[in-house]
């Protein structure tokens, strides 16, 4: 995109708001019923089996989703498919606070409203990262990985959020605090009704995702997000649960130093390198990353003190805070003519990952009497297979310059 098509009196600072607050919904979306998972287990005699559904449709949904877009989304509009983001996000908060108890079944209930506001996050996730791509930010690889460090501060600040109020009115009232979370979405749909939209790739220059599909690169980039989905997804979604039954910690505790930790880690990855990336080579970067998410898998899985297994799952999201947005830079980088449709597709190979990653980790555990390490450890074939595929990646840009 030429610098002329930009508009320099456009507020764009109006955009990176709305995009920071979509991220913040996702995070929340993503993190707050997970934070029930035993809640949920105890009240409603959920099984471990059922509760692995949950984030199983939730990024499956975002599949769909991810699909849909890169066939839709350029014909429909950017902001028509932002607004409604925001809008389903709402109401699906809003339905878990009622739907379940209204329901013959809690759990069809508790599905009906996760599907909900996985359509807005899955649209969000698609359209998020390609409206901050096209905004004329000109440190591009910085701007994404600080627009998905909020994620990061939504993730902390859900845990936080939802940590004091079950200490103060108890996890019996998480149907007010639903109703709380689903503010965020709601109120942010002005933001994106408003803000200045720009395309990301001129009309008739992107690529089809058919010329995406016959370029080998692309490939290794959608390994690469499935592998940075499932590295992720799998520990953050499983670490409260993993903090209170294995690592015999209350809460409170586990959620303030699993998932919590885990995300505060994650955002302050994600906002060094926004500070310092063009000091750092990508993607030997994220062969480094994976080889430490591998060693945090395994120190969380097989400590044999719980501060040590906390330790792991804080160290992880140190470990997996560049794979996600690093991921899309690159392939930004090179395939510049991508468009809509390689995000789309970049986004469901990460919701692919977040999706298989975590039903693995609650398959394996509950074949293992409910043990959930075991379900950890399962999960580190992810971190090596990124490294393998960065280091593929690396090798034919290093192969192209020769």
């Amino acid at each position: 995109m030429s610098k002329r098509s930009m508009r320099p009196n456009h507020n764009y600072k109006k955009t990176k708001l709305a995009c920071y607050l979509g991220f913040v919904t996702q995070a929340i979306s993503a993190n707050f019923l997970p934070l029930l998972f035993l809640t949920m287990h105890r009240s409603y005699g959920l099984s471990y089996a059922d509760l692995a559904l949950i984030p199983l449709a939730f990024f499956l949904t975002q599949l769909v989703v991810d699909l849909l877009c890169a066939k839709f989304v350029d014909r429909i509009g950017y902001r028509i498919c932002i607004v409604i983001s925001q809008i389903l996000s709402g109401v699906g908060l809003l339905g878990l606070a009622f739907i379940p108890d209204l329901s013959p079944h809690p759990f069809f209930g508790i599905l009906a409203c996760v599907i909900t506001y996985a359509i807005g996050s899955g649209l969000l996730e698609v359209l998020g990262s390609p409206i901050i791509e096209a905004c004329p930010f000109e440190d591009k690889a910085g701007m994404m990985s600080l627009l998905h460090s909020f994620y990061c501060w939504g993730c902390v600040g859900t845990i936080l959020g939802s940590t004091v109020f079950f200490l103060l009115f108890g996890t019996e009232n998480w149907r007010i605090l639903a109703c709380i979370w689903a503010v965020v979405p709601l109120y942010n749909i002005y933001n994106f009704a408003t803000c200045p939209i720009e395309p990301i790739v001129r009309e008739g220059e992107s690529m089809t995702i058919a010329n995406l599909l016959k370029t080998k690169l692309f490939w290794l980039f959608i390994v690469l997000m499935v592998c940075a989905g499932a590295s992720e997804i799998s520990m953050s979604q499983w670490a409260s649960a993993f903090a209170e039954s294995s690592l015999g910690v209350n809460k409170a505790v586990g959620d303030l130093l699993g998932p919590c930790g885990f995300a505060v880690l994650m955002g302050l990855s994600r906002v060094w390198y926004a500070k310092y990336g063009e000091r750092v080579e990508l993607t030997g970067f994220m062969i480094a990353s994976g080889a430490l998410c591998l060693g945090s898998y395994l120190l969380a899985a097989l400590a044999k003190w719980p501060v040590m297994g906390l330790v792991g799952c804080m160290l992880c999201g140190f470990s997996v805070g560049i794979m996600w947005p690093g991921s899309l830079s690159i392939s930004s980088a090179r395939l510049q003519k991508g468009g809509t449709a390689m995000f789309a597709l970049l986004a469901l190979s990460g919701d692919l990952g977040g999706a298989v990653g975590p039903a693995i980790v609650g398959y394996v555990s509950n074949r293992a009497g409910e043990n959930i390490r075991a379900g950890i450890l399962a999960g580190i074939f992810f971190p090596i297979l990124l490294a393998l595929t960065a280091w593929f990646v690396r090798r034919a840009a290093t192969t192209k310059r020769s």
